[in-house]
Order: structure tokens, then sequence, then C-alpha cells
């Protein structure tokens, strides 16, 4: 049955992108760049992609932190949400990642409103924070599971009120649920909902996916003061 239904999710997904989307050759050289570095096929779906766009063009969004820069799939969508003087400030661990990042954000045409910092995620945010640069609309958390609590103290640092801080894969094919699990990813995601339910600065929900990517989801947590 799962593998019945993990099928009809990608198909539904796949019938949304055709009906939904215009063909997109820079998008899609961004995936197949990855692939072709060895990087994980973990990048965001288009139809999250799209709905990431949304999001901060909902927001009105002019300054986007990224956390997870991977081959820059995601990262174009976010751009493409900005207008013209926006910036998107993406943070890759991995320079090799960065480096095919960079290549696809030139070929999208958007490399001018991109600032990609390469190097530990915590370590850039501390930087950033000691730049005083005004604070972020549009905050997107898609990076090492174990240390989300931690960066969502840090986006609400780097927040005001109002902006909108989106994790994700905080479901883990509903792993989530298991309080005795194993798995660093998941006691991180678990720290993090915690971190989330205790703030006195935010407002969040747990939105579950299905699709091509599997059983997912996201967090979509309202910065409120």
């Amino acid at each position: 049955m799962a593998i019945r239904e993990s099928k009809r999710w990608a198909a539904v997904d796949a019938y949304v992108v055709d009906t939904l989307f215009e063909a997109d050759d820079v998008l899609e050289q961004a995936l197949a760049d990855g692939e072709a570095a060895g990087l994980p096929a973990i990048a965001v779906s288009p139809s999250q992609g799209r709905f990431l766009q949304i999001l901060a063009r909902s927001v009105g969004a002019t300054r986007i932190l990224e956390l997870g820069t991977l081959a820059g799939y995601s990262g174009i969508w976010l751009a493409r949400a900005l207008p013209p003087d926006g910036l998107l400030v993406t943070v890759e661990v991995d320079r090799r990642h960065a480096d095919v990042a960079r290549r696809s954000f030139e070929r999208a045409g958007v490399a001018d409103r991109i600032d990609l910092r390469v190097g530990p995620a915590i370590d850039v945010l501390a930087l950033i924070e000691a730049e005083h640069q005004a604070p972020f609309d549009f905050i997107f958390i898609d990076a090492d599971k174990p240390n989300y609590a931690a960066y969502l103290d840090w986006a609400v640092r780097l927040a005001r009120p109002g902006t909108l801080i989106v994790a994700d894969n905080v479901v883990r094919d509903g792993a989530v649920i298991d309080a005795d699990s194993t798995d660093a990813a998941v006691q991180g995601v678990r720290r993090f909902l915690d971190r989330v339910a205790a703030h006195p600065r935010v407002s969040a929900t747990l939105i579950q996916t299905v699709g091509s990517k599997g059983y997912d989801g996201m967090a979509i947590v309202l910065v409120t003061s």
C-alpha cells in the first residue's frame, strides 16, 4: 500500500507541474548539475519551490535568508521572488556544493541579488549579526537537522515582527512522533519543535506534505514580536 500510495503522490505532483508550471530549463539544469556533481538528491520539489516563492512574495520580502544552498535550486525560486534590489543571503557548508550553486545562479540571471556564504551556518549567522544587517523578511531553513533548534534562535534574532520562517523536512516520514528514535535528525527536529512551542516571540504550525519527495512536512513560523 505504501509503495502504491507514494507512486500516486509522485504522479499527482507531476500532474500539478504539467498543468500549472511552464517548462524551466534553468531549474532543470540546476538539478542536473547537482546530480552530475554527486550532490544528494534532496532539493525541494517544483511544487514546494513555487510554494516558498509564493510565501516570500506574499510577505513582500526584500531580504531573504536561506540555510542550506545545495545546488541552488531552492535559491533560484527564492531569488525570483525578490524585487530587483532585493537580496538573498544563502549559506552552504560544503564548498563543492556552493560552486555548483554559483553556476546555477549565474545561469538563472539572479547572481546579482545573491550573497552566497560558505561555512558552518552557526559561524556565518554570527558574522551576519555582527555586520548589523537589516532584518530578514523571509527565512528558509533546510540544513542539518540536529542544529535546527539553534537555527531557530538565530532566525528570530535576525528577523523582525512579521518575518516568516519556514523549516523543511520536519515530519521525517512520520518518525518525528517517536520520542525514542536514535536518528539524530529526528531528535534535532523534535528539539526544534519544542523550542518553537516554548518561544515567546513566535506562532507556528506544521503542515504535513506528500508528493515526489515522499511523506514529510514544513514548519511555518511567524515572528510575532
